[in-house]
């Protein structure tokens, strides 16, 4: 990593950040529900309906949401380590989420909230990040630590969630 706190992936990395995402996750993009959700959600996943967001004029629980979503990210990555921020079929990155967002700052590349495409930040080793899916209308979290930070605040902005661990919640 260069000192810059976001750099464009070059190609080779891009090509094998993209291929271990599809290989680790089943990744398999589509705009069929059929084929829902586009990845396999990890044990450690819970998935939000975005929907909820549809009603919010003034985008207040969307910027909440992007909030608690970069917040809850930085908090579980070390001050030394990197995210991948990757938009399905364009530009994709790697940054520092301790020297990004705020004032004088460079701003987070991407989003959780998929808009248009598939937007995903992944930890280095893949264990931790979110999945945000722009047909289903979704975001899906993975990795213990970043759900025991922000689940509640999203179940808070989003309502409760549709799946966990890629499997719908239990009726009681």
């Amino acid at each position: 990593m260069t000192n810059e706190p976001v750099v464009q992936l070059p190609e080779a990395e891009y090509r094998d950040v993209w291929d271990r995402f599809y290989a680790e996750f089943a990744f398999r993009p589509g705009m069929n529900p059929a084929t829902w959700p586009a990845i396999k959600e990890p044990v450690n996943s819970v998935t939000w309906s975005l929907s909820s967001l549809d009603d919010d004029p003034a985008y207040e629980r969307l910027d909440r949401l992007v909030e608690v979503v970069e917040q809850a990210l930085t908090a579980c990555v070390p001050p030394q380590d990197t995210l991948f921020a990757l938009d399905w079929q364009h530009v994709s990155f790697r940054f520092s989420p301790h020297l990004v967002g705020g004032s004088g700052r460079e701003r987070w590349p991407l989003s959780p909230y998929p808009d248009g495409d598939y937007y995903i930040y992944l930890s280095e080793d893949f264990l931790t990040g979110s999945f945000g899916h722009p047909w289903e209308q979704s975001l899906c979290l993975f990795g213990q630590d970043l759900l025991d930070v922000a689940s509640t605040n999203i179940d808070g902005i989003l309502g409760p969630p549709v799946r966990r661990s890629g499997l719908p919640p239990r009726r009681a």
